[in-house]
C-alpha cells in the first residue's frame, strides 16, 4: 500500500558509494557489492537504525523440510561456514561497522537462529554495545523436524541493542506507542504479531500465542528470497525505535522487507546486497510502496 508519508531525501548518504549505486529514488538507496567494504565506506553516525539479518551459516551441505518433502539449506557461498573462529570474526567486523554508523540515540537489531545469535551477542558485548532486550519471535508453521533427535526449530531471536552501555541511555524506544498497540499494557519481549488472515493458529488451537511464521503470500509477488522476513516484523520493529524521519541502514538486504517496511512508515532507506537478483526485487517491491 502507498505510503501517506512526503518523500524525503537520503543523499548525505549517496555520495560516498556512487560507484557502487544500484538504484535510487528520493527515498531509497541501493547499493551492490560486499557489505563490510562498502560499510567502511560510509561517514560515521549517520544512521537512525540498522536491521540486519545475516548469514546463519547453515548452508553446509545439510537438508531441512519443505511442503512434506526434503530439501537442501544451501543457499549460496554466502551463508557457508568458514568455521566458528573465522565466523565469530566475520560478526564482530560487521557489527563494529554497525557501531560506528549508528548515531549515538540510534539502536542496532540482529535477527539469528541459535546457530548465529550466541556468537552476534558475544560480539556485542566484546564491542561494548548495550544489550536492550532479547526478542522471541515464535513460528507455529515451522518446518519440521526429520532427524527426530531433537525438539523442532521454531523460533528466531531478534536482539536489540544501543551502541554504547557508559552513561544515560540515548536511545530511541517508542514506549507509548508500543503500550497503545498492546492493549494498553506494556508489550513483553515475546511477540505476536497481528492477525492477518494468513498465518496459522498455534497447535493447541486457540491462537494464544500466534504469529506471521512466513512472508504472506503477497509479500512474494513480485519474487521472493530463502530467508525473507514478514513486513510486520520490521514495521514493528521500526514502529518501536525510530523516530518518524529515520534513516534505516540493512548491511544484508537480500528480498528488501526492512525497506519495504520503511518507505510503509515513511522512513528512509539504505540496502546493500551482493545478488543483481535480489537488488533487482528489492527495487520491484520499493518501488510498488509509492
Amino acid at each position: 500500500m502507498p505510503s501517506a508519508h512526503a518523500p524525503r531525501p537520503v543523499a548525505p548518504v549517496a555520495s560516498p558509494l556512487t560507484s557502487a549505486e544500484y538504484a535510487r529514488s528520493e527515498r531509497y538507496r541501493l547499493y551492490r557489492g560486499d557489505s563490510l567494504q562498502l560499510m567502511r565506506e560510509l561517514p560515521d553516525q549517520g544512521f537512525d537504525l540498522v536491521f540486519a539479518d545475516p548469514p546463519y551459516f547453515l548452508s553446509n551441505g545439510g537438508t531441512s523440510c519443505k511442503s512434506g518433502r526434503r530439501v537442501s539449506v544451501d543457499k549460496g557461498a554466502w551463508d557457508a561456514s568458514r568455521g566458528v573462529e573465522a565466523d565469530h570474526a566475520f560478526n564482530r567486523e560487521w557489527l563494529a561497522q554497525c557501531q560506528r554508523l549508528l548515531k549515538p540515540e540510534g539502536t542496532l537489531w540482529v535477527s539469528g537462529t541459535q546457530h548465529v545469535i550466541f556468537s552476534v551477542g558475544f560480539a556485542l558485548q566484546q564491542l561494548g554495545f548495550k544489550l536492550l532486550n532479547t526478542v522471541t519471535w515464535y513460528k507455529p508453521n515451522a518446518a519440521p523436524n526429520l532427524a527426530c533427535r531433537y525438539f523442532t526449530h521454531s523460533t528466531e531471536l531478534l536482539l536489540w541493542a544501543s551502541p554504547g552501555n557508559k552513561g544515560k541511555l540515548r536511545h530511541v524506544f517508542n514506549y507509548g506507542d508500543m503500550k497503545a498497540e498492546n492493549g494498553g499494557k506494556q508489550m513483553r519481549d515475546a511477540w505476536a504479531l497481528p492477525r492477518t488472515g494468513e498465518e496459522e493458529l498455534d497447535a493447541d488451537g486457540l491462537g494464544r500465542l500466534w504469529t506471521l511464521t512466513s512472508p504472506k503470500k503477497s509479500e512474494k509477488a513480485l519474487g521472493g528470497h530463502p530467508t525473507q522476513k514478514p513486513v510486520a516484523l520490521l514495521e514493528r520493529v521500526l514502529r518501536a525505535s525510530t523516530p518518524e524521519d529515520a534513516l534505516v541502514l540493512d548491511p544484508f538486504n537480500g528480498s528488501g522487507t526492512t525497506g519495504v517496511a520503511a518507505l510503509n512508515l515513511g522512513r528512509r532507506y539504505v540496502g546493500i546486497d551482493l545478488s543483481d537478483e535480489y537488488l533487482a526485487l528489492t527495487r520491484r517491491r520499493l518501488d510498488a510502496v509509492g
